[in-house]
């Protein structure tokens, strides 16, 4: 007998994964990566945090221009406008002398965001920075909290058989290093972001969600010729199916994050927020 529950069934299967909002976990908190409103933060950190919440968001990923606060101070300015700040990047050249701020800032995350430069161009800077991960990897479990580096194309390189990223994910222990995940930057480089995802499995514990501009040749140089950003959802970059992806990882954070905005800055990632809660509600 063809009943409403068997209609019901063959619909549901007739329609495409994208066509259904994508879950996480019960509750999906969307965050914005602070680097977004560098401008605004230098000259107004509370206010810009407030707007922050105020457009929806419920997350912000703190950078170095919020860390002139003393860090008790700094974690009430988060606290009282609303946000919770999981997660914090910390320049590689002052990451050893950070540890104690971010425990008392109250981050579960210490992020590398970039090495510098001089180390982008040969496989033994890409070894020399594996060995310094794993030192605050270690540091950071003793204090409590975790430590992830977040990637950029750069590290796409070839190295003889390898890429630097390759040597980092050899190199470093997948217990004290986690990565932070640039769909963006992955995709610049010219791989697929899903495939990454799938590729690294839990090692991946924070989503870095930004679009890209279709039309323009794969990089690995960090140039102005790398930059094509645009807000989530209005790029070439399949967000449904990443997300998918994500979820069945069960990656912990999701930063937006845009690093040059033509517009209004709030009217930027108020798009971009409002897009994510189409396909991914709370």
């Amino acid at each position: 007998m063809f009943t409403r529950r068997h209609f019901l069934k063959l619909s549901a299967a007739a329609l495409p994964a994208c066509a259904f909002p994508v879950r996480a976990q019960a509750h999906f908190p969307i965050g914005l990566q602070l680097s977004t409103l560098t401008s605004m933060a230098r000259s107004d950190l509370s206010g810009t945090l407030t707007q922050i919440h105020s457009v929806g968001y419920q997350e912000v990923e703190l950078t170095p221009v919020a860390y002139q606060l003393p860090a008790e101070q700094l974690r009430k300015v988060v606290a009282d406008s609303g946000l919770k700040a999981p997660s914090g990047h910390f320049e590689y050249t002052d990451l050893s002398q950070q540890f104690d701020y971010a425990k008392a800032l109250g981050v579960a995350w210490v992020v590398c965001p970039m090495l510098p430069k001089s180390q982008w161009t040969s496989a033994e800077g890409f070894r020399t920075a594996a060995s310094q991960f794993n030192e605050w990897g270690k540091r950071a479990h003793d204090l409590g909290m975790r430590f992830a580096f977040h990637n950029h194309d750069y590290e796409f390189r070839r190295f003889g058989d390898a890429t630097g990223y390759d040597i980092l994910l050899k190199e470093t222990d997948p217990k004290l290093v986690f990565l932070e995940l640039d769909c963006y930057w992955i995709t610049q480089a010219g791989l697929d972001p899903i495939a990454m995802l799938n590729k690294l499995g839990r090692r991946v514990r924070m989503l870095h969600i930004k679009d890209r501009k279709p039309g323009f040749p794969a990089s690995n140089d960090m140039s102005p010729s790398s930059a094509h950003f645009t807000e989530v959802g209005t790029g070439s970059i399949d967000w449904p199916h990443i997300l998918a992806a994500a979820r069945k990882l069960q990656i912990e954070h999701y930063f937006v994050e845009q690093d040059h905005i033509d517009g209004p800055p709030i009217e930027s990632v108020r798009a971009s927020y409002n897009y994510l809660r189409k396909i991914f509600p709370a």
